[in-house]
C-alpha cells in the first residue's frame, strides 16, 4: 500500500506500484513477483509508460485516448469502483481527518477487515 498526496498526480506512482505487490505464491515453484498484466484508463496512456512497463515485463493494458469508451476494460474497471464505494461508507475514510497517516492507513485496515467479514457472511 502507498499513500501519497491529494494534489499528487496518480501517474508517479504507476511504476513503484508494481514494485509494491508481496510474491504470490501458487502453483509449483519460485513465487512470482509482478503480475501478467497491468490495466490502466485513459489518464495513464503514453508510450512512455507502456514501454517501461513492457521492460519489467508486465503487458500493460491500458486505454487509448481519442478513442470511443467501450474498450473493454469497464469489466475490470467496476471492481475497482466497486471497493471504493464500499471504504466510502465508512465516513471516516470518506473525507480523510486524521492528519497521521498511521492512524488513516490503520482505519484502511479495519474497513478493509469488516468488507471482507461481511462478504464472507453472505456466503455462509
Amino acid at each position: 500500500m502507498s499513500l501519497t498526496g491529494g494534489n499528487r498526480n496518480d501517474v508517479t506512482q504507476l511504476l513503484t506500484l508494481p514494485d509494491k505487490i508481496p510474491p504470490v505464491a501458487g502453483v509449483v515453484g519460485r513465487p512470482r513477483r509482478r503480475p501478467d498484466a497491468l490495466f490502466a484508463d485513459r489518464g495513464y496512456d503514453h508510450d512512455k509508460y507502456r514501454r517501461l512497463l513492457w521492460q519489467r515485463g508486465i503487458r500493460p493494458v491500458i486505454a487509448r485516448r481519442g478513442e470511443p469508451h467501450g474498450s473493454g476494460l469497464g469489466i475490470f474497471r467496476y471492481v475497482v469502483e466497486r471497493t471504493i464505494a464500499w471504504l466510502h461508507g465508512f465516513r471516516r475514510l470518506r473525507i480523510r481527518w486524521e492528519r497521521r497517516d498511521d492512524i488513516h492507513e490503520a482505519f484502511l485496515g479495519l474497513a478493509t477487515c469488516l468488507i471482507t467479514y461481511r462478504h464472507v457472511q453472505r456466503l455462509c
